[in-house]
């Protein structure tokens, strides 16, 4: 490690009981509303003057058997003085952290700690202990990281952080994501979009690094995963929810692009299915796969009552999957796609992000092959909410659903409307509106006819 450990105990306690009280704010804590308690705070410093450090906060909800633990990886800076360019990302003032006063802020806004964390990815040096410590990879042909390093936290994100580095020109701007909930094992954001890269896929961001680390896991014993993912940022781009949202809104009509878009994540499917390991779609993997539908209905139904009197045909629509033949072998996935995870590029057209998968999801779950169908039943609902963005689209939303289906079928050579795929469509997509009646009645209840309707016209659907 290139980085010495010289924290201190009484020090590590000052500053979790800082953030006991700063954490549960921040849009990235998940316990919020329930009471939560700090079980363990580990820290290390990321550069030599100590001033970017890194922290795993593990916190623990409920109680005996129920309890579960949750760890947290908190950048913060650590800093002699107060400085005023910091003041929005005051954590707070400790008389005493290793040996000194110290103002804690909110890490990822301060531009040293980005610099620290950048450093280690291009030197591939490490900081901390075996215990508790980080090691910085650079991507195979990655990207430099720009010698001025202006950063700017990006707003909006709900579980993760991201950081936009600047460039001189002729440097390329980067983005660093840094994982907030920690969890061993290999991140597929990482792995996925290496995989690609490597490949020459140009659908997604080119990488410069990620930073692996290791921590105490909630078990107690040493765990093992990435900690921050940085790739080249798309400077200028528009995600494809504000273009095709725009679009509705002004009555433009929108198949063009959608078409495009399908071919672009066909491409990314079958570049996935050629880089890593797949595995065929057996009777008993399709068993299964119809079985954990059919809990996801009977989950809806309970917590939503507006959805007794669709039960039964949607019980029969997902059973239906365990009879399907010749259906495409499981892959690698994107595993949460939809209009928010897509750029658009006036210079690489579609380019796809965040291969994280359901941030709710354990990442052991997220890593496993599933069905390519998975993410264009994803996407077949963006286009569906974009769609009620406005009081009347009219056939906006099916005639971008379509052409998004003639793209993917004209790239990957399969009709997804077809055979046995079409019943397995059929049943995803009805699976995804499931989830999002209950997220909606649970959330956002004025949203809620939208999935209520789609779950009512798919069904509707003699597919």
């Amino acid at each position: 490690m290139g980085v010495p450990v010289v924290t201190s105990k009484a020090s590590d306690e000052a500053i979790a009981e800082l953030l006991r009280g700063w954490a549960p704010r921040q849009r990235w804590f998940a316990h919020k509303g329930v009471l939560a308690h700090v079980e363990r705070l580990e820290r290390t410093p990321l550069d030599e003057g100590g001033v970017a450090q890194l922290v795993a906060l593990t916190v623990r909800s409920g109680e005996g058997h129920d309890a579960a633990h949750t760890v947290y990886s908190v950048p913060i800076s650590v800093r002699p003085a107060p400085d005023p360019d910091l003041a929005h990302a005051l954590v707070g003032e400790l008389p005493d952290v290793d040996g000194a006063p110290a103002w804690i802020y909110d890490g990822p806004h301060d531009p040293t700690w980005t610099r620290a964390l950048l450093t280690l990815v291009a030197s591939e040096e490490g900081a901390g202990s075996t215990t508790f410590g980080v090691h910085g990879h650079s991507a195979e042909g990655g990207l430099p990281v720009p010698a001025g390093a202006r950063t700017k936290v990006l707003s909006g994100e709900q579980s993760n952080t991201s950081v936009v580095v600047s460039a001189d020109e002729g440097e390329t701007p980067l983005i660093a994501k840094v994982f907030r909930v920690l969890s061993a094992g290999d991140n597929p954001d990482v792995v996925v979009q290496t995989a690609l890269a490597d490949a020459g896929c140009g659908r997604v961001p080119r990488p410069a690094g990620w930073v692996d680390g290791q921590w105490t896991g909630p078990d107690g014993q040493l765990a093992v995963g990435q900690l921050a993912h940085v790739t080249e940022f798309l400077a200028g781009s528009q995600d494809a929810w504000r273009v095709a949202t725009a679009a509705v809104a002004e009555g433009r009509g929108f198949t063009t692009e959608a078409r495009e878009l399908g071919g672009a994540t066909a491409e990314v499917h079958a570049v996935l299915a050629a880089e890593l390991p797949t595995e065929p779609a057996t009777p008993e993997r399709l068993a299964a796969l119809a079985d954990g539908l059919l809990e996801r209905v009977a989950w809806a139904c309970t917590a939503v009552p507006q959805l007794h009197e669709v039960a039964a045909a949607a019980r029969a629509r997902v059973d239906a999957v365990r009879h399907v033949t010749g259906a495409p072998a499981l892959q690698r996935v994107h595993g949460d796609y939809h209009l928010g995870q897509v750029l658009h590029s006036s210079a690489r057209g579609w380019v796809l992000l965040d291969f994280e998968g359901e941030p709710l999801r354990p990442l052991a779950e997220r890593s496993l092959p599933d069905l390519a169908l998975r993410d264009v039943a994803g996407m077949l609902r963006s286009f569906d909410y974009a769609a009620s963005t406005v009081p009347d689209a009219g056939t906006w939303g099916a005639q971008c659903r379509e052409a998004f289906l003639d793209g993917y079928a004209a790239v990957a050579g399969t009709d997804p409307r077809a055979g046995g795929q079409s019943v397995l469509l059929a049943a995803l997509e009805l699976d995804k509106a499931l989830y999002e009646v209950v997220y909606e009645a649970r959330n956002r209840p004025d949203w809620l006819r939208i999935p209520l309707d789609a779950v009512h016209r798919l069904l509707s659907d003699p597919s």
